[in-house]
Protein backbone atom coordinates (compact mmCIF):
# COMPACT_ATOMS: atom_id res chain seq x y z
CA UNK A 1 0.00 0.00 0.00
CA UNK A 2 1.12 3.59 -0.64
CA UNK A 3 0.91 6.12 2.16
CA UNK A 4 2.22 9.46 3.37
CA UNK A 5 4.32 9.85 6.52
CA UNK A 6 2.53 12.09 9.03
CA UNK A 7 4.87 11.78 12.00
CA UNK A 8 8.34 10.47 12.72
CA UNK A 9 9.86 9.71 16.11
CA UNK A 10 13.01 8.21 14.64
CA UNK A 11 11.95 4.62 15.28
CA UNK A 12 8.17 4.66 14.67
CA UNK A 13 6.31 6.38 11.84
CA UNK A 14 2.65 7.29 11.58
CA UNK A 15 1.52 6.76 7.99
CA UNK A 16 -1.77 7.74 6.36
CA UNK A 17 -2.74 5.02 3.92
CA UNK A 18 -4.70 5.26 0.70
CA UNK A 19 -7.66 3.80 2.64
CA UNK A 20 -7.71 6.96 4.83
CA UNK A 21 -6.60 4.93 7.86
CA UNK A 22 -3.50 5.65 9.96
CA UNK A 23 -0.86 3.01 10.58
CA UNK A 24 1.99 2.74 13.08
CA UNK A 25 4.99 1.60 11.04
CA UNK A 26 8.52 0.42 11.58
CA UNK A 27 11.27 0.56 8.94
CA UNK A 28 13.01 -2.39 7.39
CA UNK A 29 16.59 -2.10 8.61
CA UNK A 30 18.12 -2.23 5.14
CA UNK A 31 16.47 1.09 4.20
CA UNK A 32 18.94 2.80 6.52
CA UNK A 33 21.91 1.17 4.76
CA UNK A 34 21.33 2.13 1.12
CA UNK A 35 23.67 5.09 0.87
CA UNK A 36 21.62 7.68 2.73
CA UNK A 37 23.72 10.40 4.36
CA UNK A 38 20.72 11.79 6.19
CA UNK A 39 20.37 11.05 9.88
CA UNK A 40 16.67 10.35 9.23
CA UNK A 41 16.23 8.84 5.75
CA UNK A 42 12.43 8.85 6.13
CA UNK A 43 10.88 12.25 6.78
CA UNK A 44 7.43 13.66 7.38
CA UNK A 45 5.77 14.16 3.99
CA UNK A 46 7.53 11.21 2.36
CA UNK A 47 5.44 8.95 0.19
CA UNK A 48 6.19 5.33 1.03
CA UNK A 49 5.21 1.78 0.22
CA UNK A 50 4.30 -0.19 3.33
CA UNK A 51 2.92 -3.56 4.33
CA UNK A 52 -0.09 -3.19 6.60
CA UNK A 53 -0.05 -5.50 9.60
CA UNK A 54 -2.32 -5.73 12.63
CA UNK A 55 0.31 -4.91 15.24
CA UNK A 56 3.21 -3.21 13.46
CA UNK A 57 3.19 -2.28 9.78
CA UNK A 58 6.47 -2.14 7.86
CA UNK A 59 7.74 0.55 5.48
CA UNK A 60 9.44 -1.21 2.58
CA UNK A 61 10.31 1.57 0.14
CA UNK A 62 10.61 5.36 -0.05
CA UNK A 63 9.12 6.83 -3.23
CA UNK A 64 10.92 9.56 -5.16
CA UNK A 65 10.66 13.02 -3.62
CA UNK A 66 9.60 16.22 -5.36
CA UNK A 67 11.83 18.12 -2.93
CA UNK A 68 12.89 18.24 0.69
CA UNK A 69 14.26 20.64 3.28
CA UNK A 70 17.64 19.81 4.78
CA UNK A 71 19.73 21.23 7.55
CA UNK A 72 22.99 20.05 9.02
CA UNK A 73 22.43 17.37 11.63
CA UNK A 74 23.22 18.60 15.14
CA UNK A 75 24.03 15.06 16.30
CA UNK A 76 26.01 13.49 13.46
CA UNK A 77 28.85 15.32 11.74
CA UNK A 78 28.71 15.14 7.96
CA UNK A 79 25.05 14.12 7.94
CA UNK A 80 21.93 16.04 7.08
CA UNK A 81 18.63 16.13 8.92
CA UNK A 82 15.57 16.07 6.66
CA UNK A 83 12.83 18.19 8.20
CA UNK A 84 10.17 17.41 5.61
CA UNK A 85 9.65 16.19 2.05
CA UNK A 86 7.26 16.97 -0.80
CA UNK A 87 6.29 20.44 0.38
CA UNK A 88 4.80 23.40 -1.49
CA UNK A 89 6.18 26.23 0.63
CA UNK A 90 8.20 27.07 3.72
CA UNK A 91 6.74 29.43 6.31
CA UNK A 92 9.16 31.00 8.79
CA UNK A 93 7.54 32.24 11.99
CA UNK A 94 9.73 35.04 13.39
CA UNK A 95 9.55 37.61 16.18
CA UNK A 96 11.24 40.96 16.70
CA UNK A 97 11.46 40.29 20.44
CA UNK A 98 10.54 37.74 23.10
CA UNK A 99 12.46 35.99 21.58
CA UNK A 100 14.29 37.90 18.87
CA UNK A 101 14.75 35.93 15.65
CA UNK A 102 18.15 36.63 14.12
CA UNK A 103 18.22 37.69 10.48
CA UNK A 104 21.08 35.24 9.93
CA UNK A 105 18.77 32.37 10.90
CA UNK A 106 15.97 33.62 8.63
CA UNK A 107 18.35 34.02 5.69
CA UNK A 108 19.79 30.53 6.10
CA UNK A 109 16.31 29.00 6.03
CA UNK A 110 15.42 31.06 2.95
CA UNK A 111 18.62 30.02 1.18
CA UNK A 112 17.94 26.34 1.90
CA UNK A 113 14.40 26.65 0.53
CA UNK A 114 15.55 28.64 -2.50
CA UNK A 115 18.09 25.93 -3.34
CA UNK A 116 15.12 23.61 -3.97
CA UNK A 117 13.02 26.40 -5.56
CA UNK A 118 10.54 26.16 -2.70
CA UNK A 119 8.56 29.41 -2.21
CA UNK A 120 9.06 31.18 1.12
CA UNK A 121 6.77 33.10 3.46
CA UNK A 122 7.81 34.99 6.61
CA UNK A 123 5.20 35.60 9.30
CA UNK A 124 6.26 38.07 11.98
CA UNK A 125 4.30 37.20 15.10
CA UNK A 126 3.63 39.13 18.34
CA UNK A 127 3.19 42.49 16.70
CA UNK A 128 0.92 43.44 19.62
CA UNK A 129 3.90 43.74 22.02
CA UNK A 130 5.96 46.07 19.82
CA UNK A 131 6.58 49.73 20.53
CA UNK A 132 6.02 52.33 17.83
CA UNK A 133 9.75 52.35 16.98
CA UNK A 134 9.80 48.55 16.84
CA UNK A 135 6.77 48.61 14.55
CA UNK A 136 8.73 50.83 12.16
CA UNK A 137 11.68 48.43 12.31
CA UNK A 138 9.33 45.56 11.51
CA UNK A 139 7.90 47.39 8.51
CA UNK A 140 11.43 47.95 7.20
CA UNK A 141 12.20 44.23 7.59
CA UNK A 142 9.04 43.27 5.77
CA UNK A 143 9.86 45.64 2.92
CA UNK A 144 13.38 44.21 2.66
CA UNK A 145 12.16 40.62 2.37
CA UNK A 146 9.33 41.50 0.01
CA UNK A 147 11.93 43.08 -2.27
CA UNK A 148 13.77 39.74 -2.57
CA UNK A 149 10.57 37.83 -3.37
CA UNK A 150 9.29 36.66 0.02
CA UNK A 151 5.68 37.10 1.02
CA UNK A 152 5.56 38.68 4.49
CA UNK A 153 2.81 39.08 7.06
CA UNK A 154 2.64 40.64 10.52
CA UNK A 155 0.20 39.11 13.00
CA UNK A 156 -0.56 38.46 16.63
CA UNK A 157 -1.51 34.79 16.86
CA UNK A 158 -2.79 35.45 20.36
CA UNK A 159 -4.67 38.72 19.90
CA UNK A 160 -5.88 38.96 16.28
CA UNK A 161 -9.62 38.35 15.95
CA UNK A 162 -9.07 36.76 12.53
CA UNK A 163 -6.17 34.93 10.91
CA UNK A 164 -7.70 34.98 7.45
CA UNK A 165 -4.47 36.27 5.91
CA UNK A 166 -2.62 33.18 7.14
CA UNK A 167 -5.42 30.85 6.09
CA UNK A 168 -5.27 32.28 2.55
CA UNK A 169 -1.52 31.66 2.38
CA UNK A 170 -1.90 28.06 3.55
CA UNK A 171 -4.90 27.13 1.40
CA UNK A 172 -4.43 24.10 -0.89
CA UNK A 173 -0.75 23.66 0.01
CA UNK A 174 1.58 21.53 2.09
CA UNK A 175 3.43 24.05 4.28
CA UNK A 176 6.48 23.46 6.44
CA UNK A 177 6.54 25.77 9.47
CA UNK A 178 9.94 26.68 10.94
CA UNK A 179 10.98 28.96 13.77
CA UNK A 180 12.84 29.36 17.05
CA UNK A 181 11.20 28.06 20.21
CA UNK A 182 8.83 30.63 21.68
CA UNK A 183 7.89 32.46 18.47
CA UNK A 184 4.33 31.15 18.67
CA UNK A 185 4.15 28.27 16.19
CA UNK A 186 1.97 26.13 18.45
CA UNK A 187 -0.27 29.07 19.39
CA UNK A 188 -0.74 29.79 15.68
CA UNK A 189 -1.65 26.18 14.95
CA UNK A 190 -4.14 26.08 17.79
CA UNK A 191 -5.81 29.23 16.43
CA UNK A 192 -6.04 27.74 12.96
CA UNK A 193 -7.67 24.58 14.27
CA UNK A 194 -8.39 23.71 17.92
CA UNK A 195 -8.17 20.04 16.93
CA UNK A 196 -4.40 20.33 16.96
CA UNK A 197 -4.32 20.81 20.74
CA UNK A 198 -0.65 21.65 20.54
CA UNK A 199 0.96 22.39 23.89
CA UNK A 200 2.44 25.84 24.35
CA UNK A 201 5.28 26.95 26.57
CA UNK A 202 5.97 30.16 28.44
CA UNK A 203 8.91 32.42 27.62
CA UNK A 204 11.67 32.47 30.19
CA UNK A 205 11.99 35.98 31.67
CA UNK A 206 15.72 35.43 32.04
CA UNK A 207 16.68 34.15 28.59
CA UNK A 208 13.69 35.37 26.54
CA UNK A 209 13.82 31.99 24.83
CA UNK A 210 10.92 29.61 24.50
CA UNK A 211 10.65 26.18 26.02
CA UNK A 212 10.55 23.27 23.58
CA UNK A 213 6.95 22.15 23.29
CA UNK A 214 7.07 20.22 19.99
CA UNK A 215 9.25 17.11 20.14
CA UNK A 216 8.92 15.65 16.65
CA UNK A 217 7.97 16.94 13.21
CA UNK A 218 4.33 16.21 12.48
CA UNK A 219 1.89 16.83 9.62
CA UNK A 220 -1.61 18.10 10.36
CA UNK A 221 -4.57 18.47 8.01
CA UNK A 222 -6.59 21.70 7.97
CA UNK A 223 -8.95 20.52 5.25
CA UNK A 224 -9.01 18.09 2.34
CA UNK A 225 -6.23 19.90 0.46
CA UNK A 226 -4.40 21.92 3.14
CA UNK A 227 -1.62 20.45 5.26
CA UNK A 228 0.78 21.93 7.81
CA UNK A 229 4.02 20.37 9.02
CA UNK A 230 5.01 21.60 12.46
CA UNK A 231 8.62 21.21 13.61
CA UNK A 232 10.44 21.40 16.94
CA UNK A 233 11.76 24.84 17.82
CA UNK A 234 15.09 25.20 16.00
CA UNK A 235 17.99 27.08 17.57
CA UNK A 236 20.31 27.11 14.57
CA UNK A 237 20.35 26.19 10.91
CA UNK A 238 23.41 24.72 9.21
CA UNK A 239 23.59 24.58 5.41
CA UNK A 240 24.20 21.26 3.70
CA UNK A 241 26.15 20.37 0.54
CA UNK A 242 26.55 23.89 -0.83
CA UNK A 243 29.66 25.07 -2.64
CA UNK A 244 30.87 28.61 -2.03
CA UNK A 245 30.25 29.62 -5.64
CA UNK A 246 26.59 28.58 -5.63
CA UNK A 247 25.40 30.29 -2.43
CA UNK A 248 24.85 33.68 -4.08
CA UNK A 249 22.53 31.95 -6.57
CA UNK A 250 20.10 31.46 -3.69
CA UNK A 251 20.02 35.18 -2.87
CA UNK A 252 17.65 36.44 -5.62
CA UNK A 253 19.01 40.00 -5.47
CA UNK A 254 22.55 38.68 -6.01
CA UNK A 255 21.62 36.09 -8.60
CA UNK A 256 20.37 38.83 -10.91
CA UNK A 257 23.77 40.59 -10.82
CA UNK A 258 26.08 37.61 -11.00
CA UNK A 259 26.79 37.80 -14.74
CA UNK A 260 27.77 41.46 -14.40
CA UNK A 261 30.77 40.62 -12.19
CA UNK A 262 34.17 40.62 -13.87
CA UNK A 263 34.76 36.99 -12.88
CA UNK A 264 31.18 35.89 -13.55
CA UNK A 265 30.15 32.67 -11.80
CA UNK A 266 33.61 32.40 -10.19
CA UNK A 267 33.13 35.61 -8.22
CA UNK A 268 32.58 35.14 -4.50
CA UNK A 269 31.66 38.82 -4.00
CA UNK A 270 34.18 39.26 -1.20
CA UNK A 271 37.27 41.14 -2.41
CA UNK A 272 37.26 40.58 -6.17
CA UNK A 273 37.60 43.65 -8.43
CA UNK A 274 34.67 44.95 -10.47
CA UNK A 275 32.12 42.97 -8.48
CA UNK A 276 28.54 43.99 -9.28
CA UNK A 277 27.24 42.60 -5.98
CA UNK A 278 29.68 44.64 -3.86
CA UNK A 279 28.81 47.72 -5.92
CA UNK A 280 25.13 47.10 -5.23
CA UNK A 281 25.82 46.83 -1.48
CA UNK A 282 27.67 50.16 -1.54
CA UNK A 283 24.72 51.76 -3.34
CA UNK A 284 22.24 50.23 -0.82
CA UNK A 285 20.63 48.22 -3.58
CA UNK A 286 21.46 45.11 -1.54
CA UNK A 287 21.01 45.51 2.22
CA UNK A 288 24.03 45.15 4.47
CA UNK A 289 22.21 42.60 6.66
CA UNK A 290 21.59 40.28 3.71
CA UNK A 291 25.15 40.72 2.47
CA UNK A 292 26.52 39.96 5.96
CA UNK A 293 24.37 36.83 6.08
CA UNK A 294 25.80 35.83 2.73
CA UNK A 295 29.37 36.37 3.95
CA UNK A 296 28.77 34.25 7.04
CA UNK A 297 27.60 31.37 4.85
CA UNK A 298 30.43 31.63 2.32
CA UNK A 299 33.13 32.02 4.95
CA UNK A 300 31.69 29.30 7.15
CA UNK A 301 31.29 31.52 10.18
CA UNK A 302 29.13 30.28 13.04
CA UNK A 303 26.16 32.55 12.41
CA UNK A 304 23.43 29.94 12.33
CA UNK A 305 21.31 31.33 15.16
Amino acid sequence: MIGRVLKSTGSWYEVAGEDQKKYACRVRGKLRLEGYRESNPIAVGDRVNFEAEEEASVITHILARDNHMLRQSVKRTGHASVLAANIDQVLVVATVKQPRTSLGFIDRVLVSAESFRIPQVIVFNKRDILTEDEQEDLEALMTMYQYVGCKTLAISAQEDASLESIEDVLKNKVTLIIGHSGVGKSTLLNRLSPDFEQSTGAISDYSEKGTHTTTFAEMFQLDATTFIIDTPGIKEWGLVDMEQQEISDYFPEMRELRNECKFGSRCLHINEPKCAVKDAVEKNQITSSRYNSYLSMVLGEDNRK
